[in-house]
């Protein structure tokens, strides 16, 4: 039992590292932006470029997620990419947080516990 509970665990952390390496394509995406004037420069095609990696990967282990975990719940976090943009952006971009923004991410989370909390208590069987 408690071996199950591990891996149900080890299993949510890297769903949400992968979907903080999927919000990194955002990153990347806004850095090539920069560079639109110049699409072939070699800034451009790295930071473009990168976003290709990074969703290949990113597909690569969401699949591999979704053979061990019920798609309600993993669909169900996939939002928190947005609230990793927001971070990003605040991080990376000097962008500004706004009340909005906090209120939006705080409806993201309870919506997330909502969904996931329903699955625990109906047992989280397999979709």
């Amino acid at each position: 039992m408690r071996n199950d509970h591990d891996s149900k665990k080890s299993t949510y952390l890297l769903l949400h590292i992968s979907l903080l390496f999927s919000s990194l394509s955002g990153v990347c995406s806004k850095m090539a932006s920069g560079y639109t004037d110049r699409i072939f420069s070699l800034q451009f095609i790295f930071w473009f470029g990168l976003v290709f990696v990074i969703m290949f990967g990113y597909a690569v282990i969401w699949q591999q997620i979704l053979k061990r975990m019920p798609l309600t719940v993993a669909y169900a976090n996939r939002p928190v990419t947005l609230i990793w943009g927001i971070i990003w952006g605040a991080l990376i971009f000097g962008e500004k947080i706004t009340w909005n923004m906090i209120a939006g991410a705080v409806i993201i989370f309870a919506g997330i516990y909502l969904v996931t909390s329903e699955n625990l208590q109906k047992g989280g069987e397999k979709h």
